[in-house]
């Protein structure tokens, strides 16, 4: 497990949030005495959605993490979109009350970032996936194995933030986004993938394992050997069978000529 995280415990995308609310909320109590209350709330609740704190980090090579905090509303073999292949696919749910840090589930290389318009459906409806505006990173892991992560825009959610880039180096539990204000990451994996969670399970960030990723079986390395003695036993039944023809020719022509 590791702890580094080299980030400030609030994220910085919310500091213009809490500023403005906590000057607002000063201003009212100021004018209005406890009529500032609800605006004190807000502030509160600004403070808590924007906080982004550190965690415990698996280190397992094999080990997928959960991108976000939240609940799992998808569990399913499915094709992965922007792939065009088979794939596992878990779907991670945030309501207003998660953290909404996005961190990275693997360690490897980005291959490409999709962006995508759409609408703002709730993000919990399955049909969020395709038709919601969403951003979608495009990996692979140290080992070769192709993950697919994606930030879905939700009901409320209106503006989602990446900082990766095509060919950037990820490391596990690092920040590469956020969304705001309630939303869904989808995750894509290869359809080998163990999940290790089920529906309705509550995960964080970084310290959830979603799946696992077996490693690529190695070739057959008994293939060319085994080629090579079918080769030879075919050669050496091939050679016993002419022979048997031959000797069989001599005996019939022996019998002849003795009958002359």
């Amino acid at each position: 497990m590791s702890r580094v995280y080299p980030y400030p415990l609030i994220a910085k995308e919310g500091w213009p949030f809490i500023i403005g609310s906590l000057v607002l909320s000063i201003l009212t109590a100021i004018w209005c005495g406890w009529w500032s209350l609800p605006l004190w709330a807000l502030t509160v609740f600004v403070v808590q959605f924007f906080r982004d704190p550190a965690r415990d980090i698996p280190t397992g090579p094999e080990d997928v993490l959960s991108p976000a905090d939240g609940r799992i509303v998808v569990l399913e073999k499915t094709t992965d979109p922007y792939r065009g292949v088979n794939a596992l696919k878990i779907s991670v749910f945030m309501n207003v009350f998660n953290v909404h840090s996005n961190r990275c589930p693997i360690d490897g290389k980005v291959e490409r970032v999709d962006y995508f318009k759409g609408s703002f459906l709730n993000a919990s409806m399955d049909k969020a996936s395709v038709q919601n505006e969403r951003n979608a990173v495009l990996a692979v892991t140290k080992t070769g194995r192709p993950v697919t992560f994606v930030q879905v825009a939700g009901l409320v959610a209106r503006r989602i933030l990446c900082y990766v880039n095509a060919h950037d180096i990820l490391h596990r539990g690092n920040r590469y986004g956020l969304i705001r204000f309630g939303s869904r990451v989808d995750v894509y994996l290869p359809e080998d993938a163990t999940a290790l969670v089920a529906i309705g399970d509550k995960v964080r960030a970084s310290s959830t394992v979603l799946a696992t990723l077996p490693l690529h079986a190695p070739p057959a390395a008994t293939s060319a050997p085994e080629n090579g003695a079918n080769s030879v036993d075919n050669s050496t039944e091939q050679a016993d069978m002419v022979k048997e023809a031959t000797d069989r020719a001599a005996l019939a022509a022996q019998h002849v000529l003795s009958q002359e």
